[in-house]
């Protein structure tokens, strides 16, 4: 994973001497003084030891090998709970951060598009004692509007303090929340809102005008839409029977009422906290049921794997509040003292699209000292850096890969390089607002090369996790001075897992040197179940004979000696082609994705034939500079859609595929370029950036008919 050079070997060899005499000068003092021994210790220990030592015993924490943690707080066993006892010990801390929009423009683009910009100002802050008073405002406001504890309440939103806001009224009030992507299509919303019968929908202006208008009608139950932002001005034909409110209406509405003589409905471990609604990976979303129990264990479990949080750290929020990782990671700082600054991935960074050019995005203003990523996020950060770096004078880049390669060295040794930091790596951490400690990746696998380049140049731990919505986000997460690459870390304080025998696969727990099978998660983060969905809550969850609820998850995982766990393939990515040879499709993906040439693949095989084939989604930049050089001219469509091009890209696929050591039946014989972006609202990936691999089958089928010879089963 080092990076290429092309300095004279005479001069590598004098400034290698520079380097080894500077390592001996600087080491005692560094080893004195540093606490770098201790992490280096800590890494080489045993993080989790089997429970027996039977085939197949589940894996534990060396921290509660004994007991499972469930609770954060002695007597917190509810979120409300958690919440008050957040609001009374940091009363008057800064809990939720906005920042106010000063100025809106249009700016035409070369193209004739049209692009809205935004200056921002600073953020402005609502203490836990401002968050507590207007949720318990909220709760008591949607009670006069006639919500009923444990009845459903959807909230359909972007992520925003008023998101938690409303969320935390619904865990007081013990109302049903259930959460929808803001970027699911008609259809799935619909099937949500109905599959729940909600009466009342929590959302935004922008996306009541933009999504709720055109569906609303097909929502015969729904009676109140409020919005978190102030009532549209543009639409003004609602349904009838259907009331719009403003979520200031409902507080002050909640103000009034207080609480009366009646005492309000509490929940208990038990109750669903969340009805959490998946991307739609592999069809139709399904409404997985949250206990508070559950949520509270899960991020007992999280919280334990970050050292020293609490109320010196800052973290943004830009994530989906409606995917588990971004919820699990905002109540962990909530229930520590930690500020909470909001963002979107449109205003993040300077860069960003909504940010007017020479004006701050949200991390420049924010500088988080903690953030969660999905791995596609990073995985730009990481194409956008190393572009940069390439379009350097030969002596700035040379000067970086030499910093970069050293880094890389000491790191794998467990030692630190400050020097390089603050003099190499200082313009590529103020990227992320100079300030990060621990960056928390999850959603889906982590190449190698992005993880190690994030911990490289961001001088910050990547704690990289594995949890689904189904686990209450938790399951794993590697301790921050782990330094190894492509491993997701031990089981949490909160759970346990172990490996079950997968014959078709050619899986087992007794294979040598790790134990390998597919991934089982119990313990009391486990959640419920799905919801009005029996059927597949069988499927997915069972219960041992010691009344242990297990989660399967679909992913094949192995067990290192240290009790670390590796994912290694997923059961539903493999496929058996007409010869016999399994094929991961996600193992070639991620052999391929960290070209500069590809920004996204996805790998396709049939039964029915011999060979992997696959969809590219290429980089503009990269592919136009291919052309070039190949002599192609035309419009970007044209490039794309050229059979010529695909075989030239289909080279450099193949060059590295056998770099990767890939098998040769895994190496993609065909491919479709394709001249438009994936992202969630085109419904081709998830909110986590996530393949759906059913829709982009079925959007490029005519293309898999092409590649197949139309003999396509």
């Amino acid at each position: 994973m080092k990076l290429k050079h092309n300095i004279n070997p005479v001069l590598l060899q004098f400034i290698n001497f520079i380097v080894l005499v500077y390592s001996l000068v600087t080491y005692i003092p560094w080893y004195i003084l540093s606490g770098s021994r201790q992490a280096i210790a800590k890494a080489k220990q045993v993080k989790a030891r089997p429970v027996n030592n039977k085939p197949g015993g589940a894996y534990r924490s060396v921290n509660s090998l004994h007991c499972l943690a469930s609770v954060l707080y002695p007597g917190c066993d509810t979120l409300d709970k958690v919440f008050k006892y957040a609001k009374t010990k940091y009363k008057d801390k800064k809990l939720l951060g906005t920042r106010e929009i000063l100025k809106e423009e249009d700016e035409i683009q070369p193209s004739g598009k049209v692009f809205k910009k935004v200056i921002l100002g600073k953020y402005t802050w609502l203490s836990y004692e401002d968050v507590y008073i207007k949720a318990v405002n909220f709760g008591n406001g949607l009670a006069v509007l006639g919500q009923q504890p444990k009845t459903n309440i959807a909230i359909f939103c972007e992520t925003r303090a008023e998101w938690m806001i409303a969320a935390q009224a619904c865990f007081m009030c013990n109302y049903q929340l259930v959460t929808l992507y803001a970027t699911l299509g008609g259809p799935a919303i619909v099937h949500g809102l109905n599959e729940t019968e909600v009466t009342t929908i929590i959302t935004s202006k922008e996306l009541m005008q933009t999504k709720l208008k055109e569906i609303v009608s097909q929502v015969p139950l729904l009676r109140h839409i409020i919005t978190v932002d102030g009532k549209p001005t543009t639409w003004s034909e609602f349904p009838k029977g259907v009331i719009v409110h403003t979520m200031a209406s409902v507080q002050a509405m909640g103000a009034k009422a207080g609480t009366g003589n009646k005492q309000p409905s509490r929940p208990v471990p038990s109750d669903i906290a969340v009805i959490m609604y998946t991307s739609g990976s592999t069809g139709i979303p399904k409404g997985v049921m949250i206990s508070h129990c559950n949520i509270i264990a899960g991020i007992t479990g999280m919280a334990e794997r970050i050292p020293n949080l609490g109320e010196k750290d800052i973290y943004i929020g830009y994530l989906p509040l409606a995917h588990v990782l971004e919820l699990s990671a905002e109540l962990v700082c909530l229930s520590h003292g930690c500020r909470i600054g909001y963002s979107s991935p449109q205003t993040l960074a300077d860069q960003s699209s909504k940010i007017k050019k020479g004006s701050k995005g949200d991390v420049t203003t924010l500088k988080p000292t903690l953030m969660a990523a999905v791995p596609e996020i990073m995985d730009r950060i990481y194409k956008n850096v190393m572009n940069k770096v390439n379009e350097m004078t030969s002596f700035q880049r040379n000067l970086f890969i030499l910093a970069y390669n050293y880094k890389m060295e000491q790191i794998s040794k467990g030692y630190t390089t400050p020097l390089c930091d603050s003099l190499i790596f200082r313009k590529v951490r103020m990227l992320l607002g100079g300030k990060i400690r621990v960056l928390l990746c999850g959603g889906a696998p982590l190449s190698a090369a992005t993880q190690r380049f994030m911990n490289i140049c961001f001088c910050c731990p990547v704690g990289q996790g594995y949890g689904l919505t189904e686990s209450a986000g938790a399951g794993t997460i590697t301790e921050v001075w782990d330094y190894t690459t492509g491993r997701v870390g031990a089981p949490l304080v909160c759970c346990e897992i172990k490996l079950m025998n997968w014959e078709e696969g050619g899986y087992y727990n007794t294979d040598k040197p790790y134990p390998r099978g597919e991934i089982l998660i119990g313990g009391q983060n486990v959640t419920v179940g799905y919801y009005k969905n029996e059927a597949r809550t069988k499927k997915d969850f069972t219960v041992d004979e010691n009344g242990q609820r297990w989660l399967h998850t679909g992913d094949i995982g192995e067990f290192h000696h240290d009790g670390c766990l590796k994912i290694i393939d997923r059961k539903k990515d493999l496929v058996k082609l007409q010869a016999g040879e399994y094929v991961s499709l996600g193992k070639v993906e991620a052999a391929l994705k960290n070209l500069p040439l590809v920004d996204n693949i996805c790998a396709y095989a049939s039964s029915f034939h011999s060979y992997v084939i696959g969809f590219v989604v290429p980089n503009q930049k990269e592919l136009a500079e291919l052309a070039r050089k190949k002599g192609f001219k035309g419009t970007w469509e044209e490039i794309c859609n050229s059979p010529e091009m695909e075989k030239e890209v289909l080279k450099v696929l193949a060059e590295a595929a056998v770099a990767a050591n890939l098998e040769k039946f895994e190496i993609p014989v065909k491919i479709r370029l394709s001249p438009d972006p994936w992202t969630p609202e085109t419904g081709l990936v998830t909110d986590a950036f996530k393949l759906k691999r059913k829709e982009l089958t079925a959007f490029y089928q005519p293309d898999i008919e092409r590649m197949y010879g139309k003999n396509v089963k």
